[in-house]
């Protein structure tokens, strides 16, 4: 995460793309058997997909919180900022909002009294922003295989990049008359 530039953007883009397609694959394998009574249109494959990814993302983010806020970990990466916008700094308390610009450092002040400037050359977002970057890269890779999704299943199955990500059930007549015995 620190030594490689954009590894959390990366890996969350490519979970977002990847669980997509596990969404897509579970219920596409539903919808080609013929067991089932119902057929699927490829728009709701490709909402369900896109849905699928999204949870996945989100209880990700969850879990990030859960060990930063339970374990002391720091799972969602802190971010500088040299602005910031709030009404918790309102003294009038009519939620206005209060802009803060030019921000160049945060001073600790301890229990104790004693103070410390951390030099960070701005004001430190501890994981909001990491989330909200994460779930929006994760939008993105879920974005672009449900699209994929929807074009491969418009095609009737044609198309070598979705076919990569998407099982296909193979008729094994061996493998069917166990099912049937049991």
């Amino acid at each position: 995460y620190i030594h490689v530039p954009y590894w959390d953007v990366m890996l969350h883009t490519i979970n977002g793309f990847l669980c997509a397609a596990l969404g897509f694959a579970l219920v596409d394998m539903m919808n080609r058997e013929e067991r089932f009574t119902f057929q699927l249109s490829p728009n709701f494959l490709a909402l369900v997909a896109f849905c699928f990814s999204m949870t996945v993302g989100i209880l990700w983010e969850i879990f990030e919180f859960a060990g930063d806020s339970f374990l002391a970990l720091d799972m969602q990466k802190d971010t500088i900022l040299h602005t910031i916008n709030t009404v918790e700094l309102d003294a009038s308390n009519t939620n206005t909002v209060i802009h803060l610009r030019g921000i160049e450092d945060v001073i600790l002040v301890y229990s104790d009294g004693t103070q410390e400037a951390l030099g960070l050359g701005g004001y430190i977002d501890i994981g909001i922003i990491d989330t909200m970057q994460d779930l929006l890269v994760n939008l993105i890779g879920a974005i672009v295989f449900s699209v994929i999704g929807y074009i491969y299943l418009k095609r009737k199955g044609k198309g070598r990049f979705a076919s990569k990500f998407i099982p296909q059930v193979s008729r094994n007549e061996n493998v069917e008359n166990r099912l049937e015995e049991a």
